[in-house]
């Protein structure tokens, strides 16, 4: 799992003396940017179930901003992205905390409570992902695209470099223009309707039906391209055993009830889908087991390092972490207001008998269950980065442990009080989700910053200030949307509710459980299937010495993910592959290979920084799709395909006729 074309000639930003890194200019302007994007992370993820990743547009802008100051530098515009990413990312606490509403437990978001959930739960996430940054990043090869992404957005703009490297800088930063503006352009055009922004067909296969989609989004070609053949595969396959088996399958006995594209989504999101959460638990497990040596060995790495500091021995900038005392001393400090905000949550309802049980257990169930949910999600945001990473389906698992632990010990409670046990249970998965949130793309921030050079104790205090940033923006903005819109499902929801789909899943999935609707025969199907892909894992890897490999939590993922995104990612990586080997075969390989993570890097750029803009004017509009004044009809998916299809191979032909030549040139003679 190499990250494809990972490695940069111009090597990784060089350690200087006086660099400036966490300073208050890039802490305010960090600030600043996160107001902007988490707010509308938050509306467009109530909307329409989808949130932008905020750590490269951070980058961008911040490079922008900072350059303009002499003594600026790649570690200060990394702290900046950081502490944007972070509060950007905590918004996905959206996904629980409006089904507290759509239940009727909550009538409003009071501030202080919300704000404390997010602070809390987002700040657990930096402190579980501290030790898990040795085990994830430094003793790993997992690709990690938006980390290396936002590294190379960071480096070309290093004006500090030596005079060989801003040569291949300036090259390279022309590829990640030229990049940007082709996947910002395609996506623009299917804002305006002129080409499909996806295409798909429905068709009847063995007896049901399924369905053949792909979005034209060349922001995942991008991201196939940086992760790799492996991961390509792998999702591949969950796609074909959720698409090719169990979607015609378990549609059958609905064939001829309606609308064949209706059943097909609802047989997806309402049954299949449950099959890829119990494949990804136990492939989560899986994992989990496979790295808590890493994990281990980590920690006691993060000790000696504090140890030695504590002697007086000299540790290299790029190896400080927050001490791993203070890293613990925080965790369970944060279990004292966990504990305080499930108090007062249950005193207040039906179930307030419980209290004592209720409380122990849910405290105990957030610091264990933060650990392995820390883990799950930053190896999945290391397989296919933080933007793509099935964290919906994390919170499935969350909600699904915590309901059974909370059926078991309150008895028969569900019988009569079964709407209290419900909310009890989203406001304490809550807590896990922002620590899931976090960490997925807390070790995306981490990679970058191993990159490029920074300090890790720096950059973990930078994690923590975006947290704060976010949770005092993210309530006022929930209540706003509540006023303005309110929620698909909730009392009183008019025409123009919000569907908060996440939320929506998560309720009914609490709900199955204390009702005992829930289809457990689903989810063990899918816990099969996971032993099954773990079996055929690990025969592969002893069978070729390592070589071949199937990851559990990838084909997890596939099954998981809807088919327009697993099938355009194993796309992106065959190309990545194909230029790989082409760049091989000439002698200045190493600056090639990273012409094509920069072009890759490029794609993912544009369609971030149009994703903000068009945020805003969705926003600003109060329309779902403002810029769709050309409606082409189906001729738009036809022309779509050919212009996607058409740039794609533009681009990466331009990158080896026009740009090789100038990357060869930039080789310093030997």
């Amino acid at each position: 799992m190499t990250p494809t074309g990972a490695t940069s000639a111009a090597g990784p930003a060089k350690p200087r003396s006086g660099i400036k890194e966490l300073t208050v200019r890039g802490i305010i302007l960090g600030g600043l940017i996160t107001l902007i994007f988490t707010a509308a992370n938050v509306y467009l993820g109530l909307k329409v179930g989808l949130t932008f990743a905020t750590s490269i547009p951070a980058a961008v802008i911040s490079m922008a901003i900072l350059r303009k100051f002499q003594d600026h530098s790649v570690q200060e515009n990394n702290i900046v992205q950081t502490i944007a990413s972070a509060a950007g990312t905590l918004s996905a606490i959206i996904f629980v905390l409006p089904g507290l509403v759509m239940i009727g437990f909550w009538s409003g978001f009071p501030y202080w409570t919300t704000a404390i959930i997010c602070a809390v739960g987002g700040t657990l996430g930096v402190m579980y992902s501290i030790p898990l940054r040795r085990a994830l990043i430094t003793g790993s090869d997992l690709p990690y695209p938006e980390g290396v992404a936002a590294a190379e957005v960071l480096k070309v703009g290093d004006d500090h470099a030596d005079a060989e490297a801003q040569k291949e800088n300036k090259v390279g930063l022309r590829v990640i223009i030229v990049g940007s503006l082709a996947s910002a352009g395609y996506q623009f055009l299917s804002y305006l309707k002129v080409v499909a922004g996806s295409v798909k067909t429905v068709f009847p296969l063995f007896g049901g039906a399924s369905t053949v989609a792909t979005s034209l989004s060349l922001a995942l070609i991008g991201v196939g391209h940086l992760v790799g053949l492996g991961v390509g595969i792998a999702m591949i396959v969950g796609l074909l055993i959720s698409y090719g088996v169990l979607l015609p399958v378990f549609s059958a006995d609905a064939m001829g009830s309606g609308d064949i594209s209706e059943i097909v989504k609802t047989t997806f999101s309402q049954e299949v889908r449950f099959v890829g959460a119990g494949a990804m638990t136990v492939a989560a497990i899986w994992t989990l087991v496979k790295i808590i040596g890493p994990i281990i060995k980590g920690i006691k790495d993060s000790l000696a390092s504090s140890q030695a500091r504590k002697s007086g021995e000299t540790v290299a900038l790029t190896e400080r972490d927050i001490p791993f005392n203070i890293v613990m001393g925080v965790i369970l400090a944060c279990m004292v207001p966990t504990g305080l905000l499930l108090y007062l949550f249950v005193q207040n309802s039906e179930i307030s008998h419980h209290t004592t049980t209720l409380v122990i257990l849910s405290v105990v169930f957030v610091l264990v269950t933060g650990l392995v949910v820390a883990a799950v999600c930053g190896y999945m945001a290391g397989l296919i980065g933080a933007s793509n990473s099935p964290i919906s389906g994390v919170g499935i698992i969350v909600v699904l442990a915590s309901a059974l632990l909370i059926k078991v010990v309150t008895g028969n409670e569900h019988e009569t009080n079964a709407p209290a046990l419900v909310a009890y249970t989203l406001f304490t998965a809550a807590v896990v989700f922002g620590i899931a949130t976090i960490s997925n793309d807390n070790l995306q921030d981490l990679k970058t910053g191993q990159l490029v050079d920074a300090t890790p104790w720096r950059q973990q205090v930078a994690l923590i200030i975006g947290v704060v940033f976010g949770s005092i923006v993210i309530p006022p903005v929930l209540q706003v949307m509540l006023q303005a819109f309110g929620f698909d499902g909730m009392a009183g929801a008019g025409p123009d509710a919000l569907a908060a789909p996440q939320a929506a899943l998560l309720s009914s999935v609490a709900n199955g459980i204390f009702g005992n609707s829930l289809d457990w025969n689903i989810f063990g199907l899918g816990a099969l299937i996971g032993v099954g892909v773990i079996i055929v894992d690990e025969i592969l890897r002893k069978t070729t010495g390592g070589k071949r490999f199937l990851p559990p939590l990838a084909v997890g993922m596939g099954m998981y993910l809807p088919i327009s995104l697993t099938l355009v990612i194993p796309i992106g990586a065959v190309l990545g592959v194909v230029y790989n080997k082409w760049a091989d075969k000439h002698e200045n390989s190493e600056s090639l290979r990273r012409m094509g993570t920069l072009l890759a890097t490029g794609l993912v750029v544009g369609e971030s920084l149009l994703g903000v803009i068009y945020a805003a004017i969705i926003v600003a509009a109060n329309k779902e799709e403002p810029l769709a004044i050309v409606d082409l009809g189906g001729v738009a998916d036809g022309l779509g395909i050919v212009v996607f299809a058409a740039v794609c191979f533009g681009l990466y032909r331009w990158l080896q006729t026009s740009i090789a030549p100038k990357a060869q040139a930039s080789k310093p003679a030997d």
